[in-house]
């Protein structure tokens, strides 16, 4: 059985991305090993339970862990200039891992973050892959970093509202570039800047997307329009939507989301939840509480706990948050009647798909919008960190799929816009045509997905391809 080798970044979005996309290749006859690295500092060990609960139900993935790396605190403040030099530090450990046993893998597909192992793959004759656990439009993005970065030496902050223009998509304020790369000067966005030229050496670039769901982007990547001068243009692979096919070693809490779901009338519950990194403000709390309360809705709302200044300690888990502290003084007695709200985490997938949900606030995450489209509810936009903020002008100028929140770019969303923007969404004509978008690309999304569908034809060529020991040639289909 040939082994391909799944290479993911420490985030837990995207270790979930990447053990979803070894589930399709188990499937299709090939043995996965999925490679785990460690960030510096933070303690993982909880992920243990649920990497067992993976395998125990796949028995064709395997996990290994690669050695911790260390190295002094960054000056940068962006957690991807960490991520970034954990995958450089990683290299002499994937070698002998890669170089150990009688077999080499047949294929090793990396994280957007990981690339640097791209060249390590090379020149030990494994074909090297990308797997982009977000959409289209923000791969062509981060493609044209090298062509935007020559054509200004200014830093996107201090272009500010500025329009940036990227082949194939709609253009975006600067600022509405990610954190990382606001600073030209920043060690986070010199990594940035590097993934560009690995991607377009590689043998090929898996996305999560399907081509119908972005097909100006895709199209605009594979001609080539997204490639800086002199490289070549890597195929470009739509496999997805791809998200979480179960949840495994469910966390305490989710059945209650459920049960509570149960009783709720179809379509009439408005689900607030940010992310496993989303974190607010203790005001941002009580103004989304007091708006919540106003609208007069039924709603789902999963809180965490404000997040820790210190910065030594911001990569760390969050303790549980206190409600009783955070939420307006007699919230939870006065709103028992409409209303959850739920510790730290909710089981998102399920949640989404539950009839009862009518409506989503959401940090704009890929995972979590495709997880939205996939179970047909309309979005509002409330980006918070990582591609968010492209992700958010995507959705609504692009694609017509979500509302942004106003003010989300400031320190404070006041009371009255989520009051008015959440009432929108699940009360009005606006928001009902945002509905019925998000249920045809729901059709769109399961049609990729299914039998001789766009996404599974895509991903049966390149399957077929590794099997029969023409790695290369995938690039051909």
């Amino acid at each position: 059985m040939k082994r391909v080798v799944l290479y993911p970044s420490p985030g837990m979005g995207h270790l979930v991305s990447m053990i979803e996309l070894g589930k399709l290749f188990a499937a299709r006859g090939l043995a996965v090993t999925i490679l785990i690295v460690e960030l510096p500092f933070v303690d993982t060990g909880a992920r243990g339970p649920f990497l067992a609960g993976v395998t125990a139900a796949n028995p064709a993935i395997s996990f290994h862990c690669l050695p911790r790396v260390q190295f002094p605190p960054l000056a940068s403040p962006h957690p991807e200039a960490v991520t970034y030099e954990v995958a450089r530090l990683s290299n002499p450990h994937l070698r002998d891992f890669l170089l150990a046993g009688d077999a080499r893998p047949a294929v090793l597909v990396v994280d957007f973050f990981c690339s640097v192992a791209l060249d390590l793959a090379a020149e030990l004759g494994v074909p090297g892959y990308c797997f982009f656990t977000s959409g289209a439009e923000a791969l062509a993005s981060f493609l044209y970093l090298p062509v935007l970065h020559e054509q200004s030496a200014a830093s996107f902050r201090e272009m500010g509202e500025e329009l940036v223009r990227v082949p194939g998509i709609s253009p975006f304020p600067a600022t509405h570039a990610i954190k990382p790369l606001q600073d030209r000067d920043d060690s986070a966005y010199r990594g940035f800047l590097r993934v560009s030229p690995d991607l377009c050496r590689s043998r090929g670039i898996i996305i999560n997307t399907f081509r119908s769901l972005e097909p100006r982007a895709v199209e605009a990547i594979g001609a080539g329009l997204c490639t800086p001068p002199g490289l070549p243009t890597a195929p470009v692979h739509c496999i997805g939507p791809l998200i979480k096919s179960a949840e495994v070693g469910v966390k305490r809490g989710g059945d209650r989301c459920l049960a509570w779901l149960d009783a709720q009338p179809e379509g009439s519950v408005v689900f607030l939840c940010f992310g496993s990194l989303g974190v607010f403000s203790a005001a941002q709390i009580r103004e989304i509480g007091v708006g919540l309360e106003a609208s007069g809705l039924r709603f789902l709302w999963v809180v965490r706990s404000p997040p820790n200044e210190d910065p030594a300690k911001r990569f760390e888990e969050p303790p549980e948050p206190d409600l009783d502290a955070l939420l307006p003084e007699g919230f939870l007695a006065r709103t028992e009647d409409r209303g959850l709200v739920v510790k730290t985490w909710a089981p998102q997938r399920d949640v989404l798909a539950h009839g009862a949900v009518g409506g989503f606030v959401t940090h704009c995450g890929w995972n979590s919008v495709l997880e939205a489209v996939m179970a047909g509810v309309p979005m509002l936009a409330w980006p918070l960190y990582a591609e968010q903020r492209l992700n958010r002008v995507f959705l609504e100028k692009e694609l017509g799929l979500a509302a942004a929140v106003e003010g989300y770019e400031t320190e404070l969303v006041e009371a009255g816009e989520v009051e008015k923007k959440v009432r929108w969404l699940m009360e009005s004509d606006g928001g009902r045509v945002l509905r019925e978008r998000t249920l045809a690309a729901m059709t769109r999304a399961k049609e990729a997905l299914g039998e001789g569908g766009e996404s599974d034809v895509t991903l049966t060529k390149l399957v077929e391809a590794w099997m029969g020991d023409h790695a290369g040639s995938a690039e051909k289909r």
